[in-house]
Parts: structure tokens; C-alpha cells; sequence
């Protein structure tokens, strides 16, 4: 018999469970409102453009107002277009290719897109767009960012990059053209020196002046090498020769180069060098610069009767060299920029020797460049400067070889000689003090002159500038060696042209040497002379 017994709280249980499913539900729909009212929010207020489109049609489901304000339609306008209807993509068949490579890869990016708007305005957009899937349905979202202003402004960049690197190709044109323009009227002035001076005048007056002239000749040439070299290593222009090299030859021939404006500043130099030889791989031009330009500057900032001192010595694998003086010394505010490019202490109107700015940057670009370091002390203004260089040495265990090609002088011997320069003053002075040498020598002015000129002639030694009005040296080179009377001649390139550009190209053409005016006239005469008594090898 079913007495209909009802278990107490029965009803009460369902109630509860019921009451605790809607809480759960309005909670989570809660949840849910306020995402929703979250990414409307996101939706409405982004600063670039979205846009959400149904992948099956194409067209637009959904957008924000910045991407309505960019186009310049309404969000209703925009509803049911695609892609291509608003002006973000070409045509149809560019945005259905668009839509398959995002069914393929979910993913699609276009980095400088250009759109027009509802009026016509051309802008530039990154397009991004990913297909994802949302409440068991496929959906495109598109976000748009205007770049007009940052394309600009990187065309902009580009622009002037390009800008500045043609400029500093004109740079460096103007500058190899100025060595040129500069060096010419200097050699002309260097050689009549030198025939000034083998005259040997007793007039004491005369004697000073030509000193005075020679050694501000010198500066002057070793200002244009400073400012070509240093545009050449900033830039990775140069190229070093390397070769097993004797570190005190390398310092007695600077000493050389620098002994003139020493002894005009009545300098005191104390030089110490090492009695057995310390050995090093590098160029010969090169490192010879660097310890010339320490010894120029410790001269020219060294006030007169102050003491310089040069000392190379051998430490744990390396050649250090030392140069430290007497002078005005480097203020602490200069030190961290001491090698920096244009980079001098304040001057003063007594103190005029101080050069460019160039020198010392060059001798770091050049030390670094053979695998060294060069750093520099000083107590402070007034107190001497010291730059200490120091370089990777040698083995001195390793088999010598001869260093330089001016090793053992051949005797003088007279030889013909063609003097090949458009600058007649720089011609003939040259062609007067070859001839003092005993030389037998004509000039031609111009390279086809040149070439007529030495069918007939035969030199033994061709002259030869670059910089030609009819037809550069480089051309009369080739010529030379392509004539049969003429093809074995030796052939030196003199000129005002030194970048390493014109050295290779000089060579190609058929030089045996690469001179930069003006050149050491006793160089110049050990040179005709090895070349004369030496048979010109097979090429």
C-alpha cells in the first residue's frame, strides 16, 4: 500500500540546486556582460583600425570608429563590403588571393599598404589579420594602423642617408682633388729647394730661408697625408702592406722626418732604442706615421727648450713604444676625447702649431688597425703628456728578410729619363735637378706629347704623372706598355694622387712604383738607381 510518504526537505534540495544553477548562470553571464562591455569598449576606443569580417563571404561584419574616421565611411556604409570596396586591396581578385592565403596559413601581414579613402586621400597602412575561431564559427579580424607618417618619415631617412652618402663621396673626391691641386705646386717648390740647395750658397741669410721654406713645405705635405688618411681609415678605405719590419728603423726614419721642426724648437730629444733588433709584422709607411705624428705633437705642444723623450723597448710579447715630453700637457675634461676626431685643447693667440685635430685619431685608426693599443697620461694642464703604443711583436727567433726594397744602395748611374707633368713649373724643376744628378732628361707636358716623345727618346725611366689634360696617366701607361718600342721601360707613377684606389690602379695599369709628390729628391735618386742597374723582370 503506497502510504504517499514524502521524505522531508525533498523539495527543499531541488529548490537549492536550482537557485545555485541560476547563480552560477547569472554569474557567468554577468562575467560574460562585462567582457563584452570590455573588448566594446577596446573595440571602440583602439587607436588603429579593426575590423572583423566573416570568412565565408568576405565582407565586413563589424568595425571600429577609428577605422570609419580613417576611410571616411560610416560603420554602416562599411557593413557587407569587401576588402576591396573600401580601398584597402585593388580589386576582387587581389582580395580573394588574400582570403585563400589566410585560410592556409591563419595568418596574413601587409607592411605598407596603400589605401584610399572615401575622398581620395592616399595613405599608407600595415594591415594585420588573423582567422581564429569564436563560438564554433570562423571569424577574421583585421587590424589596421595608418603608417602614413612613419613611411615618411623612413623615406625621409632614407633619403637623407643616400643624401649624406653622396656628399661624402663628393667628400672625398674634393679631398683627393685638393691633395692633387695642393701637391703639384709643392713639388715644384720642394725641387727647386733642393736645386737651391745644391748650388751650396755661402749666404747665410739665403741658407735660413731655405730652411724655413723646407721644413714649412714638409708640414704642408704632412697636412693633406693626415686629412686623406684619416677620411680613408674612418671609412675602412685602407689597406695595410704588411711585411717583417725592425722596429728602430722604423723610429730613426721618423726621427728624420721630424728632426727640423725639433731643432727649430730647440727641443731636447733623448732617444733610446733597443741594441738587439725587435721584430713585427706590419706596414712600413704606416707605422713610420704614427710615431711622426707623436713626435709632432709632443713638438708642438712642447714650448721651446722643453725636452721630448722616445724610447722602444720589448715587454711580454710586445713592441712598446713611448713618447712623453714637457709640454702644456692634457686636461682632465680632454682625456676621454683625446683621440677623437677634430678633438684640441683650447687654444691660445701665442700658441699656433696646433694642426687639424686629425693626428692623434689617426694613430689610434692606424695602431688598432696592426692589432694594437695606444693610451694616454698626463698629471693634468701644464704637466707633459706621455702616449705610450703598444703593438703585437715578433719572434725574434724567426729567419730575417730584408724589409724595405731601399736596402743596399746600388752605385749611381746615369740614366735617360722622361718627365711626364702637365704643371711645367713642377716639370722642369724636376728635370733641372735630375740633370744635376747627371741624369740625361727631357719633359713632355701632355700624354700624347709623352707618347710621341718616347718612341723616339727611348727612356730608360718614364715620369709619370696622373692627372693629365688630354689623357690621364693611367691611359699613357697602357699605351706605353702596348707599344713595342716602349713596352719594357720603367714606368713610375708620380702625382698628386695617394689613396690607395690610385695606387692599385696605377699598378694595373703598368707602374712599377706609386710616388706621392713631393717626393724625397735623395729617394727619388736611390730609386732611378736601383731601377737602372736592375733588369726589369718578366711580366
Amino acid at each position: 500500500m503506497n502510504l504517499g510518504l514524502v521524505c522531508p526537505g525533498e523539495g527543499g534540495m531541488d529548490t537549492d540546486r536550482e537557485r545555485l544553477i541560476q547563480d552560477s548562470l547569472d554569474y557567468y553571464e554577468n562575467i560574460l556582460k562585462v567582457s563584452e562591455i570590455r573588448y566594446r569598449r577596446l573595440f571602440e576606443a583602439a587607436k588603429d583600425g579593426i575590423l572583423i569580417l566573416d570568412p565565408d563571404t568576405r565582407q565586413i561584419t563589424d568595425a571600429n570608429p577609428f577605422i570609419a574616421e580613417l576611410l571616411g565611411y560610416t560603420r554602416e556604409e562599411m557593413i557587407g563590403k569587401e576588402f576591396f570596396e573600401i580601398g584597402l586591396l585593388k580589386d576582387e581578385k587581389a582580395s580573394q588571393a588574400a582570403f585563400r592565403e589566410l585560410r592556409k596559413k591563419h595568418f596574413i601581414r601587409y607592411d605598407n599598404l596603400p589605401l584610399e579613402s572615401k575622398k581620395g586621400q592616399r595613405r599608407e597602412v600595415e594591415v594585420v589579420a588573423n582567422l581564429y575561431e569564436e563560438d564554433g564559427h570562423s571569424v577574421i579580424q583585421a587590424n589596421i594602423r595608418d603608417i602614413t607618417e612613419r613611411s615618411r618619415l623612413e623615406r625621409q631617412t632614407h633619403e637623407q642617408a643616400e643624401a649624406l652618402a653622396e656628399l661624402h663621396h663628393r667628400k672625398d673626391e674634393f679631398l683627393a682633388m685638393l691633395s692633387h691641386e695642393l701637391r703639384n705646386p709643392l713639388s715644384a717648390i720642394f725641387n727647386a729647394l733642393h736645386i737651391l740647395r745644391l748650388e751650396d750658397t755661402e749666404n747665410p741669410i739665403q741658407r735660413k730661408a731655405k730652411i724655413v721654406l723646407e721644413r714649412q713645405v714638409g708640414q704642408l705635405a704632412h697636412l693633406i697625408d693626415d686629412l686623406l688618411d684619416v677620411s680613408r681609415v674612418i671609412t675602412g678605405r685602407i689597406q695595410l702592406h704588411r711585411e717583417r719590419l725592425e722596429m728602430r728603423g722604423i723610429v730613426e726614419r721618423a726621427l728624420e722626418s721630424v728632426r727640423s721642426l725639433i731643432e727649430q724648437r730647440k727641443h731636447q730629444l733623448s732617444v733610446s732604442l733597443p741594441a738587439e733588433p725587435i721584430w713585427l709584422q706590419g706596414d712600413s709607411t704606416r707605422l713610420e706615421q704614427i710615431v711622426v705624428n707623436l713626435l709632432n705633437n709632443a713638438a708642438k705642444y712642447t714650448d721651446e727648450g722643453g725636452q721630448i723623450w722616445i724610447t722602444v723597448e720589448q715587454e711580454r710579447g710586445e713592441v712598446v713604444l713611448r713618447v712623453w715630453d714637457t709640454g702644456v700637457g692634457i686636461a682632465p675634461e680632454l682625456m676621454p676625447r683625446i683621440f677623437d676626431l677634430f678633438t684640441q685643447a683650447e687654444r691660445t693667440l701665442d700658441r699656433s702649431q696646433g694642426g687639424l685635430g686629425i693626428g692623434l685619431s689617426l694613430v689610434e685608426k692606424l695602431v688598432e688597425l696592426h692589432g694594437g693599443t695606444v693610451e694616454a697620461h698626463s698629471a693634468g694642464f701644464g704637466q707633459g703628456s706621455e702616449f705610450i703604443v703598444r703593438l703585437p711583436a715578433l719572434s725574434s727567433a724567426a729567419e730575417p728578410i730584408i724589409a724595405r726594397t731601399e736596402t743596399a744602395k746600388q752605385p749611381a748611374q746615369t740614366s735617360r729619363v722622361l718627365v711626364v707633368d702637365d704643371n711645367m713649373d713642377a716639370a722642369d724643376m724636376l728635370v733641372m735637378m735630375l740633370q744635376m744628378f747627371g741624369h740625361e732628361v727631357q719633359a713632355a707636358y701632355t700624354g700624347q706629347t709623352a707618347l710621341e716623345t718616347a718612341v723616339e727618346y727611348r727612356p730608360d725611366v718614364v715620369l709619370l704623372d696622373i692627372g693629365l689634360p688630354d689623357m690621364n696617366g693611367y691611359e699613357v701607361a697602357r699605351r706605353l706598355r702596348q707599344q713595342p718600342q716602349t713596352k719594357d721601360v720603367r714606368l713610375i707613377a708620380m702625382t698628386g694622387y695617394g689613396q690607395d684606389s690610385d695606387r692599385q690602379r696605377s699598378e694595373e695599369a703598368g707602374c712599377e712604383y706609386h710616388l706621392v709628390k713631393p717626393v724625397d729628391p735623395q729617394k727619388l735618386q736611390d730609386l732611378l738607381a736601383i731601377r737602372v742597374n736592375q733588369p726589369r723582370s718578366s711580366e
